[in-house]
């Protein structure tokens, strides 16, 4: 379903929240999206619609997946980037072009209080050069009427491709796209193999991706809101500070500068903002790691389910349901979530009586089924995640896997209760 689809969508099934008095855009739109994880649609930000929260939860992702909440991790796990791409010759996008570009008159939010200024927190960059192309989501801080300053992340694929144009001396071809399906951004968030962003959301969404080429060459679908430009090859300033998953704040860096050139946005527009480590930053950094670390445990062993956990930030923290075949099952799993998930920190392997959506649930295999010098394993000096606080500033850190686990040849002792109907 398109954006606004969507939108309409939860409003009809009673979960948008909608705010119709005015709202400003420095820290007050941001803190009412902070005390609920509903959809929020402002109706009035400087005159102008902007939404957050859109997929502030897992329900509003089972909702775009067509299944339900505990089926989400299996449909992403079966889904191949081999959909279909249409390149198509107009779009509602273009109802409204502006070649006199000022972002301040965008509804750019403001989330924290030592955040660097402004930013674009849910903007898919769409990027060419050398017949290459990637989408992906960067933060984007404004630090100019037409200018932004992105965070590129080595060694990812926007990172190179603006790379290999710098080296000769090129500006990156972009294009940032705002409220598109939210399937597409979604598609956007996941590592598929390099130019495959588009075929994914197409298979996701059940139905071609059409496509629209921008003035630049860069080809985009339809959205609400298109911001064409080019990041330059040399140009960088200080990006920062901003709040990232973790909810601290980031390394001050210098980043490059994409100036925006034109504007091309429907009549209305509604703009999506995700609030720095709200629970759609969140949902949307870590679900797509999910079926990776699916996969990769169904390697070794038989995988259930898997979970980033919101109180592991969604990116640090997982817990894994088995089919515990062997005694050694549970450390396999263990091995196999961190080579899949790199910036992992800690993971939790349970069985299938375990509800790894329930944290008491979890916490209760911890305490009832686990023996610390035989259970727990400590993993020194790896790589790990920069953001978190706790490691080093290269990401290397320390990692530890619990088996919480029943020990089969006494599964009788570690039956829970039940009373009968």
């Amino acid at each position: 379903m398109s954006f606004r689809d969507f939108i309409d969508h939860l409003r009809t099934s009673g979960r948008l929240v909608e705010v119709t008095e005015p709202v400003s855009k420095v820290f007050e739109a941001p803190r009412l999206a902070k005390k609920s994880n509903a959809p929020i649609l402002f109706h009035d930000i400087d005159g102008q619609k902007a939404i957050m929260n859109l997929l502030g939860s897992r329900d509003e992702l089972a909702d775009m997946f067509g299944v339900p909440k505990d089926g989400i991790i299996q449909r992403l796990s079966d889904i191949r980037p081999d959909g279909e791409v249409k390149i198509v010759d107009t779009s509602p996008t273009m109802e409204v072009i502006e070649d006199d570009v000022d972002l301040s008159k965008l509804p750019l939010m403001t989330h924290f209080e030592k955040d660097g200024g402004p930013y674009i927190t849910a903007g898919v960059v769409v990027s060419e050069y050398g017949g290459m192309m990637n989408a992906s989501i960067h933060r984007l801080m404004v630090v100019g009427k037409n200018k932004l300053a992105a965070r590129l992340v080595p060694p990812r694929h926007s990172y190179v491709l603006h790379k290999r144009a710098a080296e000769n001396n090129e500006p990156l071809p972009v294009a940032i796209v705002l409220g598109a399906d939210p399937a597409i951004t979604f598609a956007s968030t996941t590592r598929v193999p390099a130019g495959k962003e588009f075929e994914y959301a197409a298979a996701l969404r059940g139905a071609p991706v059409e496509l629209f080429e921008c003035e630049n060459g860069v080809k985009v679908p339809h959205a609400e809101i298109i911001l064409e430009g080019y990041v330059d090859p040399t140009e960088r300033v200080d990006e920062g500070p901003f709040v990232d998953i973790t909810g601290t704040y980031d390394l001050v860096r210098k980043e490059p500068v994409i100036t925006i050139t034109k504007i091309m946005h429907r009549k209305d527009p509604i703009y999506h903002g995700i609030l720095p480590a709200g629970a759609e930053h969140l949902l949307m950094m870590g679900v797509p790691y999910e079926p990776k670390i699916y996969n990769a445990v169904a390697e070794v062993t038989t995988v259930k389910n898997v979970v980033l956990t919101e109180g592991g930030c969604c990116y640090l923290h997982a817990v894994v349901q088995i089919e515990k075949q062997t005694e050694g099952d549970a450390k396999n799993a263990i091995m196999a979530a961190f080579a899949a998930h790199t910036s992992l920190k800690h993971v939790v392997i349970v069985d299938e009586d375990i509800d790894i959506f329930n944290m008491m649930d979890v916490e209760f295999a911890i305490a009832t089924r686990v023996k610390a010098d035989l259970d727990v394993m400590i993993i020194p000096n790896v790589r790990g995640s920069s953001l978190d606080p706790r490691g080093s500033p290269d990401g290397t850190t320390t990692k530890m896997g619990i088996d919480a686990t029943k020990v089969l040849a006494e599964k009788e002792i570690f039956e829970r209760a039940k009373m009968p109907e």
